[in-house]
């Protein structure tokens, strides 16, 4: 018989089959049963579409009535795209509702969860909701901050090199970890790399997986004197592509850039600051790919959220060839960043490791 924590775990698994189509919403699974039995399911598939909660009560229909409501995010209390969630749970009938985690939104937490013990529903909140926090990790930091969540990302041998000497990096990880790369591109809303990598590799950066599945992020290019040649392949029309210049860039080097529609915003005085404005214009999470001093610019200013790190079993050596972090030295090791494990997934014959800036999460 499936318990309480089940049906959750089974929410969760429905809101987390959406990502990469949700943002700037949250993923969101519900659950309804009845008498031991699973009458609805449902999860938000896509911004501007409705509802987990929706899904789930139209698959139920009359039979949620005395039934229970199993719901990864606290439902809804404000009028948006779409009607409001706790609207719906209330009117439906249903006796008990398990919420995984409070709204995010300090303007807004606890409201929806309110609304629906104040109609004699039953509410409990906090079941998985360790895990349910962790689906929705990008969502929870751009409630808080207003600012896209930063994924860090790069390939390294065993020896911490990304490339020779020479810049010659094809390949560090073999054909599993690379499309597992390209998974994460799907999944988040922007792809950030610095003019040298752009004037080294000529990257595309888009998603490419089997049977062409999958979004291409924006492409955002640090860019402070605005080199890009305008026939790399970030110009093409394969992507939105956003260039961050800095401020002494003339609106005559823009022009050829607009007309290829491309969208140019001035850096901030700080990166912090220019994160900001990128998530005016819709940018939500950004996986950051490079180079190293890109990444070194991030880790110093502590706006990583997650690391993501592939390594492969080689081992390069050199005294020359390329680390992933560049930047300044420090002079002593109690200056080095802390960062806690999350995670270790062998993918092909490479692994992948997740890590999150010590004392988050």
């Amino acid at each position: 018989m499936m318990t309480h924590t089940d049906y959750m775990k089974l929410a969760l698994q429905l809101a987390a089959s959406a990502r990469g189509n949700t943002n700037p919403n949250p993923l969101v699974g519900a659950v309804i049963v009845k008498d031991g039995i699973i009458v609805g399911t449902g999860m938000h598939r896509k911004a501007g579409e409705p509802h987990a909660e929706v899904h789930a009560f139209n698959m139920a229909g009359e039979q949620a009535k005395g039934a229970t409501l199993y719901v990864t995010l606290e439902p809804c209390s404000h009028y948006g795209k779409t009607p409001p969630c706790a609207l719906r749970v209330k009117e439906s009938g249903v006796s008990r509702v398990f919420v995984a985690m409070q709204d995010p939104n300090p303007s807004v937490a606890g409201r929806g969860i309110q609304l629906l013990r104040d109609a004699g529903i039953e509410v409990e909140v906090g079941l998985l909701e360790d895990e349910a926090r962790l689906l929705n990790e990008r969502f929870i930091h751009n409630m808080l901050t207003n600012r896209p969540f930063i994924r860090t990302k790069y390939a390294m041998t065993l020896d911490g090199k990304i490339a020779t000497h020479t810049g010659d990096s094809k390949w560090i990880t073999a054909d599993a970890a690379r499309e597992d790369v390209h998974r994460i591109r799907h999944e988040v809303d922007g792809i950030l790399v610095g003019i040298q990598t752009v004037l080294a590799d000529n990257p595309s950066l888009t998603t490419r997986l089997p049977e062409n599945y999958g979004k291409n992020p924006t492409r955002i290019i640090f860019d402070t004197q605005l080199r890009t040649p305008l026939d790399a392949n970030v110009c093409n029309d394969e992507a939105p592509t956003i260039f961050v210049v800095g401020s002494d860039v003339t609106e005559a080097q823009k022009a050829p850039f607009e007309a290829l529609g491309k969208t140019i915003i001035t850096a901030g005085t700080t990166l912090e600051e220019t994160l900001e404005t990128l998530h005016t214009h819709g940018i939500t999470d950004i996986l950051v790919e490079g180079g190293g001093a890109i990444h070194s610019s991030f880790i110093r200013e502590q706006l990583v959220n997650q690391y993501i790190i592939y390594v492969a079993p080689k081992i390069l050596g050199g005294a020359n060839a390329l680390s992933p972090v560049t930047g300044a030295d420090v002079d002593f090791m109690r200056e080095a960043v802390d960062v806690k494990f999350s995670s270790f997934e062998a993918i092909g014959e490479d692994l992948k490791i997740i890590a999150y800036p010590k004392g988050d999460n």
